[in-house]
């Protein structure tokens, strides 16, 4: 089991798979090789905005209702070459290190091979694996496959690991993301002239405003969730101009507010609030959001995860996941190898202790669940 899971991970490693990127080439060999293990394959494909190929991948063995899915993703975020060999994974003192080694390609090979070893012809439930593109970019594949899998329109699993690294200790619950945009656009001159309008004088009277509306974010007890460290949502504020000149007004001037939606906050209203100051200067606005994960943590597929790894109860992550689209139609654990410390990095790694613990924890799982 040790040689299979890291041989895969390390194979899975080799394939350059970043976001800017297609990840045709990456889904041919997971296809490969779930074909090769007597799974059904479905192959969901699109562009993405710069009309790069996107492949996502829904597999199944075994029949019936209901089920357990593993759900992960081939992206990755960029290599960072110039300072290590990110597509070149190696091993060095019980680690395996490069690009996706912890998010989430050692995590992927880990369920893959926990599927592989289980003797399809004793299942009472099917068992899935989906892998998705462009997680790293905002769940774009997750979202297409919920919209477009002809597998899950006539079934989903009941419950679904998303091996997200978590030390191996189950998640119940995630943070999630908004991002409202807002544009003032004025006009460029220089400033000899005094003819031109500033963008940055236009938006200035709307960013006043966003300043009194963190103070009140971090102050003000219903926009906390205390079951999160920190319970606060990390209201926070970017300003772009172009690098205007100093002699010159601003044409244009971009304000990207983000903050963490949690259960049961007051996400809703906060947008609203934004949209509408926004609204009242005439500036423009657009938003997007990744929703927060939760589950209650004495859920059936919470519960079979910490029996999985012998951990008495789970915790919640300021990070999100996939999960948060997930959600809606079936039940989700984050549960993976690695360090959520360690994703993205340079010398990114995952131990090889995990990968393997991670292992023997998903098949514990689909014995529980599925046979």
């Amino acid at each position: 089991m040790r040689n299979e899971v890291i041989e895969l991970a390390q194979e899975l490693i080799a394939i350059q798979s970043e976001s800017s990127l297609s990840n045709a080439t990456i889904s041919d060999f997971l296809q490969n090789w779930l074909e090769k293990h007597e799974f059904a394959v479905e192959r969901i494909c699109y562009a993405d905005p710069n009309g790069v190929e996107k492949v996502n991948l829904i597999a199944k063995v075994g029949e019936g209702p209901g089920g357990l899915g593993f759900f992960s993703h081939s992206d990755t975020v960029p290599g960072n070459g110039e300072h290590w060999q990110p597509f070149s994974p190696r091993v060095e003192e019980g680690k395996l290190y490069g690009r996706g080694s912890c998010d989430m390609k050692g995590p992927l090979a880990a369920s893959m091979i926990a599927v592989k070893s289980i003797d399809s012809s004793k299942l009472r439930r099917p068992l899935y694996i989906a892998i998705a593109a462009d997680e790293e970019v905002g769940h774009v594949g997750a979202h297409f496959i919920q919209r477009a899998s002809a597998t899950f329109k006539e079934n989903w699993p009941t419950w679904t690991v998303i091996p997200e690294p978590t030390e191996m200790v189950p998640v119940y619950a995630h943070k999630g993301g908004a991002l409202i945009t807002v544009t003032a656009t004025g006009r460029a001159a220089h400033t000899s002239l005094d003819t031109g309008i500033s963008a940055n004088f236009l938006i200035a009277p709307f960013l006043a405003e966003m300043a009194e509306l963190a103070k009140k974010m971090k102050s003000e007890e219903r926009y906390k969730n205390r079951e999160f460290d920190p319970p606060t949502n990390g209201f926070n504020l970017t300003i772009n101009d172009g690098g205007c000149a100093t002699n010159v007004t601003a044409a244009k001037c971009v304000a990207n507010i983000n903050f963490r939606l949690m259960p049961n906050d007051l996400h809703e209203e906060l947008i609203g609030q934004i949209e509408a100051t926004a609204t009242r200067y005439n500036l423009a606005v657009t938003h997007r959001k990744l929703m927060p994960f939760f589950l209650p943590k004495d859920s059936q597929i919470v519960q079979a995860a910490c029996r999985a790894v012998n951990v008495a109860a789970p915790i919640n992550v300021p990070f999100c996941t996939e999960a948060e689209g997930y959600q809606k139609y079936t039940q989700c654990v984050i549960f993976g190898p690695g360090s959520v410390g360690q994703a993205h990095t340079v010398n990114e790694y995952v131990k090889i202790d995990q990968l393997e613990l991670a292992v023997v924890a998903f098949q514990r799982m689909i014995v529980e669940l599925c046979l």
